[in-house]
């Protein structure tokens, strides 16, 4: 009886344990920066400010806060308070100012793909948003 194996379980084992290792000298996928004056980005792990052309950021993090996010419909008549009545109307639905564009002082989440680096959103303090 031989013992040379299952050249498949082999093949298998082979691709998982290099998996392992990848995974286990894997960069941090995700990381904290902040916006610099001229919009270069520097993150806590990469030790050179990254120019803005050579980052990518999110569309969520790029609203203009001159252009309004939506607008309700013309839905009739209605009053408001302390203003009266209104007639038919619509409204501008414009994001909080916390919610605008990246700018210079910024703290910020970063994903890195591949040898990108990606602004995903703004980072705030807890006690700054919460209640």
């Amino acid at each position: 009886m031989s013992k040379r194996g299952n050249p498949g379980a082999n093949a298998l084992a082979n691709i998982i344990s290099g998996i392992v290792e990848q995974k286990s000298d894997a960069p941090l996928v995700l990381d904290f920066g902040i916006i610099t004056e001229n919009y270069s980005l520097k993150t806590n792990t990469f030790p050179l400010p990254i120019p803005k052309s050579e980052y990518s950021v999110c569309r969520c993090v790029t609203y203009d806060p001159g252009v309004p996010l939506t607008q309700t419909y013309n839905d009739g008549a209605h009053s408001h308070p302390n203003a009266g009545f209104g007639g038919s109307h619509v409204h501008d639905v414009r994001l909080p100012e916390k919610m605008y564009w990246i700018r210079p002082g910024d703290k910020v989440l970063v994903a890195w793909v591949q040898d990108e680096a990606v602004v995903v959103d703004l980072v705030y303090r807890g006690d700054i948003v919460a209640g």
